[in-house]
């Protein structure tokens, strides 16, 4: 089976003309990549211009949890699963650390899910500890987010659901400086925490589950990606700050081909 190589692009580039070059960029490295799919997630503004593309998978970096009526709907500064359908999405970030800071719930995230699955847009469920605490109290939390966000959602639908695992500790950042801070888990460690997600899923919603891809994420580069991906279990990368550079997104996708 194919690795799934998820780029999310955050709040970048700031202007059109550099998404344009960022796309082009890495959809000729990705042009040569044959054991891989990859998926570009850009701000929802580029989505449109990336469209028609026939190289990489289009993917947004969230979702609303209502779809409009047919008269049109309320939601001010939202965006719907199906206009993200109708602009050739196939792929939709959900439950990302950095929008659960701003206040995204398990509710909420359970209702994101749900639309965009409703909608045959594929989900790219983020879960992950905020600390890794020596006492283990880590793996409840991370249970309790994959079951508060997959409540009531037909298992049948999981064949178009893939988690990311995504420890909030572990992804970069650059508090005042243009150096990030990179302080990604180790393989060995990502790898178990992939078996015992999957474990969770087939223990809460059946054999059906077993099928669900396991992606790690939080400061992947070019340099551990591959030692990520030589561990069962793991079955792709969602990868941020390295993805914003076309030539630096390129050498990772060298690397792991």
């Amino acid at each position: 089976m194919k690795k799934l190589i998820v780029a999310n692009w955050k709040m970048n580039p700031q202007t059109l003309k550099e998404a344009r070059e960022l796309f082009n960029g890495v959809s000729k490295y990705a042009k040569k990549i044959r054991n891989s799919k990859i998926v570009v997630c850009p701000p929802f503004v580029y989505l449109g211009f990336f469209s028609k593309n026939q190289i990489l998978f289009l993917g947004a970096q969230d979702v609303f949890w209502e779809n409009p009526p047919a008269g049109g709907g309320s939601y001010t500064g939202e965006i719907s699963a199906k206009m993200l359908k109708n602009l050739g999405v196939k792929y939709v970030i959900v439950g990302h650390s950095e929008c659960r800071q701003l206040g995204e719930t398990d509710e909420i995230i359970n209702k994101k899910i749900k639309q965009a699955l409703k909608n045959k847009i594929k989900v790219i469920f983020c879960v992950g500890e905020l600390k890794r605490d020596e006492g283990g109290e880590y793996l409840q939390f991370v249970k309790d987010e994959i079951i508060k966000g997959l409540d009531r959602i037909p298992a049948k639908l999981f064949k178009n659901l893939v988690i990311t695992y995504e420890p909030v500790w572990a992804i970069s950042s650059s508090a005042k400086s243009d150096k990030a801070q990179f302080n990604a888990d180790t393989p060995e460690n990502a790898r178990e925490m992939a078996i015992y997600a999957k474990r969770v899923l087939v223990s809460v919603f059946g054999r059906i589950a077993r099928n669900v891809p396991v992606l790690y994420g939080g400061s992947v580069d070019a340099k551990n990606a591959a030692s990520f991906l030589n561990k069962e279990g793991i079955g792709g990368l969602l990868v941020g700050r390295t993805s914003w550079n076309a030539k630096t997104f390129g050498e990772l996708l060298k690397n792991i081909s």
